[in-house]
Parts: C-alpha cells; sequence; structure tokens
C-alpha cells in the first residue's frame, strides 16, 4: 500500500512539472516559428531559387516555362578566363583583408582596454565603431570623393606634406590597396569590439602568475592573452571570411570593377553577368561563391576548432 502510495503521490507532483515543461517549450517555439518563417523566406528560398535558375537557360530563366540545361552554365562559366581571374583576386584580396581586419583589430582592442586610458576611452570606442553603422554606400561615395585626383583630400593632403599623390583608382595596383583599406576602416569596430568584450572576461591571474615567473609584456601576450582570446578570434575569422568573400558594395559605389578589370571580383563579375540578361551564368557563379563561401568558412571553423582541442 505504501509503495504504491508513494508512487501516485510521485505522478501527482510529477505531471504539472511536465506539463509546465512542455508549455515552456511550445513558448520557445511560438516566439521562434515567426524567425523561422523569416528566414525560410528571405534566406532558404532565394538561394534555392538561385540555384535552380543556374540549371536553366538563360533566356527562358525567369519565364513561366523555363529550359533546363543541366551544367552547361556551370561549364561555360568554369571555362572563362575571366572568372578564373575573378576568383584569384577574390582570394588574395579576402586573404588580405581577414589577416588586415582581425590584427588590426586585436592592436586596437588592447589599446582601449588599456588601464593608462582612463579618458577618452568612450570617444574612441564610438569613433572606432561609428563606420560600421555608417551606410555602406553613402560611406562609399565619401571615400571615392576622398581619393579623387583633382580634389581628393587624400593626395591634397600628401602634397601638402611634400609626398608624392597616390594613384587611387586610376591604377590597378591602388586600386585593390584602396578598397582593402576602405573595407578595413568599415569592418574593423565590430572585430575590435568583440575582441574588446572578451578582452574583459580573461582571467587576470593567468597574467600575473605569468608576470610572476618573470615573462615580459610580449611573451605574456603570445602565451597568456591570444591563447584565452582564441574563440574570438575564430568568430571574427569566420565572420571575415565570409564578408570580403562576398565583397560588392565597395567595387560597385567605387571602382565598377576597374580599373582594367583589377578590382572585378567574383561577386561583381556575376552582377556583370546578370546584368547582361546572363541569368543561367550570373547564378551559376552565384552558386560556385556560395559553394566556395561554406566550404572555407567550414574549413576554417573546423581548424580553429580543431586547434581549441589541443
Amino acid at each position: 500500500m505504501s509503495s504504491s502510495a508513494t508512487i501516485n503521490r510521485s505522478s501527482a507532483f510529477s505531471s504539472p512539472r511536465v506539463g509546465q515543461r512542455n508549455w515552456e517549450y511550445a513558448t520557445l517555439y511560438i516566439f521562434l516559428a515567426p524567425f523561422a518563417v523569416l528566414t525560410a523566406l528571405f534566406g532558404i528560398w532565394p538561394i534555392a531559387e538561385s540555384i535552380r535558375v543556374a540549371f536553366t537557360d538563360s533566356y527562358t530563366a525567369l519565364s513561366d516555362s523555363p529550359v533546363y540545361v543541366g551544367l552547361d552554365n556551370f561549364r561555360a562559366v568554369l571555362a572563362e578566363p575571366a572568372f578564373h581571374s575573378s576568383l584569384w583576386r577574390t582570394l588574395v584580396y579576402t586573404f588580405l583583408s581577414v589577416i588586415l581586419n582581425v590584427s588590426m583589430a586585436i592592436g586596437l582592442a588592447i589599446l582601449l582596454a588599456h588601464p593608462r586610458l582612463s579618458r577618452g576611452r568612450t570617444f574612441f570606442k564610438l569613433a572606432i565603431f561609428l563606420p560600421v553603422i555608417t551606410p555602406d554606400v553613402a560611406s562609399f561615395i565619401v571615400w571615392k570623393w576622398m581619393f579623387n585626383q583633382n580634389f581628393g583630400v587624400v593626395n591634397q593632403a600628401l602634397l601638402g606634406l611634400g609626398l608624392p599623390p597616390f594613384a587611387g583608382v586610376t591604377q590597378p595596383g591602388s586600386a585593390f590597396v584602396t578598397l582593402v583599406l576602405v573595407e578595413a576602416w568599415h569592418h574593423v569596430g565590430l572585430y575590435t569590439l568583440i575582441f574588446l568584450t572578451n578582452l574583459q572576461l580573461l582571467d587576470k591571474s593567468l597574467d600575473e602568475s605569468a608576470q610572476i615567473d618573470g615573462a615580459d609584456r610580449w611573451q605574456r601576450f603570445i602565451h597568456v592573452t591570444l591563447p584565452q582570446l582564441r574563440p574570438a578570434i575564430t568568430i571574427n575569422t569566420v565572420y571575415a571570411l565570409i564578408e570580403f568573400l562576398k565583397t560588392f558594395t565597395v567595387i560597385f559605389v567605387i571602382t565598377k570593377g576597374g580599373p582594367n578589370f583589377s578590382t572585378n571580383f567574383v561577386s561583381y563579375y556575376a552582377y556583370s553577368k546578370f546584368n547582361s540578361a546572363q541569368y543561367g551564368e550570373a547564378t551559376a557563379i552565384a552558386t560556385i561563391l556560395f559553394v566556395i563561401v561554406f566550404a572555407v568558412v567550414a574549413a576554417s571553423y573546423w581548424y580553429m576548432e580543431k586547434g581549441d582541442q589541443r
């Protein structure tokens, strides 16, 4: 009798808890449902539709009865030297931009977190982060004016200092460098904020122990600070890879892929195809870029996560 009574009593107490837990799960799904629907409509569906168009003939791609041509668009794109050169430029640009942005962000975050920077810390934080929230097109137009050869403030300042003028977007090499610098100005603030947040969470006792053991500032940075920043480095590197592999707006506003196609990256090359009504080949390029971004990011994330487990 006592055992059965105990079982009945425990089930009576557990059933409300089970019901409450089920209601919590239901509430969670209710709040997540709108975001899931929006993600499917504006994220997954456009990607799937773009991939579908990549297998159709360009002249019928947007019609009600498209003609499917299999892998012909992919074969045509992969056979074009212009695509290979645009892909190579994109990879070089991404590599340089990721290295520059992540390293600059670490340095800026360390400077902002320094104890001696007691005054003006908030001002410098806002100054570094402000470009992140500045509208892309507006800021890139201003940069285009700044690098103008006739009235740009950059060359006016260089000439005032007795230095030779900067070619800006008029020469292939300098145009490439210009995009790297402009994009660094626009994005480095976000990476800095992430590093700065992580610096405030570091275990100070490890740094103090290393200092007691005789490690200098550089040794403590390499062997104590950087290992603790690995999660932030992973996040920033993965995000930067995604951002720079699909660079488009800065090219569209400042260089239009020039001069002499020196900034004609994969995303802009796909746009030029789409603009000339080559819809099948344009979406094929976009699909290839999507696969490359996914593969590079997945490989980078796997490599860094594997490093965390060593």
